[in-house]
């Protein structure tokens, strides 16, 4: 028996996922990344490089577990670069993308014998969440047109390709739109380069996703520029991968009923508060579809931890275990320890049923980290 609470991942899932991928590569000749920040559970890198043809780091230390467990292509993107980045960078790097001219000129010399690339900032937003949106008023993140023009040709020569990244769970459509502007302001410079960088943010996997069109749009990018298109999704490699289980652990009444659980969403599942979004949960209905309806959340003292409000077809009680849905994603790179939280548990869930636990937590990882 497993305690809770404890990441489950789903092997299944991961190869179906893979399969749908591996359509897109063979049919446009692209090639999908892992982007890391998304997920990192390194046990199934063996897995994911059969069909992926390496991954994206976010700094040295995503770059060194690419290099340690992955073994194929490294690529690697931050912001900006500290001279310490770089020294741990140069060795274990293959592909690394500056995001301004002054890091390209700073660090560049150091890479000549590996793919330089730059971030390019197409300022065409298709979402929402400003949060989320790297093309916004104000950004920091990648080149602008009117930037691009004053970096000295002598300085670009050393560039192979760029790299853009503007989508957060989306469909093709809004990529096909962000291609449209991006040609139209960069498509001089893409006659010179060996590669193009579509970044992240694609819902491939997902049920509705366009792929068809995906396909389209790289093949055509692909034919016109002689030029090497890559992906870099993280939730597409592990959407619908992993499910979050917890136990609830106490019952209160506050005009509402309240179900304290053993997980807490602002140390196990960050994006529920920072996105804000509510989970899915197994067996359970929005708020007034079924019978008995219950706020969930965590045992922390922050007043905020608070999951979601669910309803279900029976009362529930002290003991019972609950499963959140799609909990590959940002939430093992991202959970703390805030309040003294124990991690949760990663376990696999093999196809012929086992379940592997690929990693306990406990107090020496809560000190380590202080």
């Amino acid at each position: 028996m497993i305690k809770t609470p404890y990441y489950l991942i789903s092997e299944k899932k991961l190869k179906d996922n893979l399969k749908i991928l591996n359509k897109v590569k063979a049919e446009s000749g692209c090639k999908i990344l892992l982007a890391q920040k998304c997920y990192s559970i390194y046990q199934t890198y063996p897995l994911l490089s059969s069909v992926l043809d390496g991954t994206c780091s976010s700094g040295p230390f995503e770059a060194e577990l690419s290099h340690k467990y992955f073994g194929k292509e490294n690529h690697v993107h931050k912001i900006a670069f500290s001279d310490d980045d770089i020294s741990k960078l140069v060795d274990i790097t293959d592909f690394i993308v500056f995001n301004s001219e002054n890091q390209l000129s700073k660090y560049a010399k150091y890479f000549n014998d590996k793919k330089i690339g730059l971030r390019i900032n197409p300022e065409f937003s298709t979402q929402e969440k400003a949060i989320y949106d790297p093309s916004k008023r104000f950004s920091r993140m990648g080149i602008t047109e009117e930037n691009l023009k004053k970096i000295p040709p002598s300085m670009l020569d050393s560039v192979s390709g760029f790299h853009f990244h503007t989508l957060c769970e989306q469909n093709s459509d809004d990529l096909s739109a962000t291609l449209d502007v991006f040609e139209e302001k960069f498509s001089k410079y893409l006659w010179n380069l060996e590669w193009l960088n579509f970044g992240g943010g694609h819902h491939i996997t997902r049920a509705d996703y366009d792929l068809d069109l995906l396909i389209d749009r790289i093949k055509y990018f692909s034919d016109k520029y002689n030029i090497q298109i890559y992906l870099e999704p993280g939730e597409a490699v592990a959407l619908d991968a992993g499910e979050l289980v917890t136990t609830v652990l106490d019952i209160v009444q506050n005009e509402k009923n309240i179900a304290v659980l053993d997980t807490s969403a602002a140390c196990h599942m960050p994006d529920v508060l920072e996105m804000p979004y509510r989970p899915p949960l197994k067996d359970s209905a929005e708020v007034g579809e079924r019978e008995f309806n219950y706020i969930l959340a965590g045992p922390t003292c922050l007043a905020g931890d608070i999951i979601g409000e669910y309803s279900f077809d029976r009362e529930l009680k002290i003991g019972d275990e609950l499963y959140f849905q799609d909990m590959a994603i940002y939430t093992m790179v991202k959970n703390n320890t805030f309040n003294g939280m124990p991690l949760p548990s990663i376990v696999l869930q093999k196809e012929n049923g086992e379940q592997e636990v690929l990693r306990k937590f406990g107090y020496s990882d809560f000190e380590s980290r202080l």
